[in-house]
């Protein structure tokens, strides 16, 4: 049986695939300011590889992507229907086997039943049969997994939470060992790291790691941090950074863990608290994107996710139009190794 690996989102990659707002969507009210928002993440991207685009209507999207800049030549766009636009989680994730690839296609449910997911989940099926996603195979494992609630250090270890993984709505006739039995064999982990802390407020996914934690290195860990005792958050951040505090590398040592700074409260148009947080960047060839929230803590997220990526550009995406609708720029894109891509 061949061993499969997850590869780590700093390796190098054939492009990301993104899917367009439109009125069809709970974007109806804000596509607006959520449209320039999106065109701008196209055109970080585009700099650096290729985009593929899922829109409703590709005529009614180009000015959008003109006024941002974006390389239309670098562009391929997409007609398929969609319920909403977080690839990360309805995108297929992509594996590596002795040299090749293969397209897991995992079943998305809109994050245990809360939303509409019907379309969102035939996405990546739909893409591969047009032959977009190149010529690697594609499998549905029949299980329920988002792209955002894992993280691998392309070495065997995954990133994960109890929150999501293990939610009730979504593998419930799975418990925590079956479900590391799956994904041993799915994605080719040696080990899991397992967070029970670090819920934020007005997140939908059930604490999806990518809002949370992220490798840097495979012995960096780059996270959320509440320095404020008078926060919601204060006392769930601390409980998460003393369990990364106790993780260890595969090779038995402590994580070096860089703690990102916490954005002032945020609050949607219905006045709801949403979450924003600077662990949702996103890793291509070259450069790293991170979501800024025209926050005061912006520029410190910038400088200390620099740090962790020398040689790389990193670019700021005002993502204050994303976290609308709870997710932020990680949530919104899904990369693909070199080779991939058609």
């Amino acid at each position: 049986m061949s061993r499969s690996r997850l590869p780590a989102e700093w390796e190098v990659q054939s492009g990301v695939l993104l899917a367009w707002p439109h009125a069809g969507s709970d974007w109806v009210d804000t596509l607006a300011v959520v449209a320039p928002c999106v065109a701008a993440i196209v055109a970080a991207i585009s700099r650096f590889e290729q985009v593929v685009l899922v829109v409703d209507h590709a005529e009614q999207v180009k000015p959008f992507l003109l006024a941002a800049g974006v390389q239309l030549e670098r562009v391929r766009m997409i007609a398929l229907p969609t319920n909403d636009t977080w690839v990360r989680d309805f995108g297929a994730i992509t594996i590596e086997e002795e040299g090749r690839f293969r397209l897991l296609d995992f079943n998305f449910n809109g994050w245990g039943l809360k939303f509409a997911a019907n379309l969102d989940n035939q996405v990546s099926a739909r893409l591969h049969a047009a032959g977009v996603l190149g010529s690697s195979p594609m499998t549905s494992p029949g299980l329920i997994l988002e792209g955002g609630s894992i993280d691998s250090d392309g070495a065997g270890t995954i990133l994960t939470t109890a929150d999501c993984l293990l939610s009730i709505n979504r593998n419930a006739h799975m418990s925590q060992a079956e479900i590391e039995q799956q994904l041993r064999g799915l994605l080719g982990a040696d080990r899991f790291l397992w967070l029970h802390h670090g819920h934020l407020a007005g997140d939908d996914t059930d604490s999806h790691i990518d809002i949370l934690a992220r490798f840097a290195t495979p012995d960096t860990i780059i996270h959320m941090h509440c320095d404020d005792a008078d926060d919601e958050h204060y006392a769930e951040f601390a409980a998460m950074q003393s369990e990364l505090q106790a993780f260890r590398t595969a090779a038995g040592e402590p994580y070096r863990l860089v703690a990102l700074p916490w954005p002032k409260a945020k609050v949607n148009s219905d006045g709801d608290l949403v979450a924003p947080s600077y662990a949702n960047f996103l890793i291509i060839n070259g450069a790293v994107l991170v979501p800024t929230y025209k926050d005061a803590a912006d520029t410190g997220a910038l400088a200390l996710i620099a740090a962790c990526f020398p040689g790389r550009e990193v670019i700021g995406i005002d993502s204050t139009a994303l976290i609308e609708q709870g997710g932020s720029l990680h949530c919104m894109t899904m990369q693909f190794p070199q080779g991939v891509l058609a």
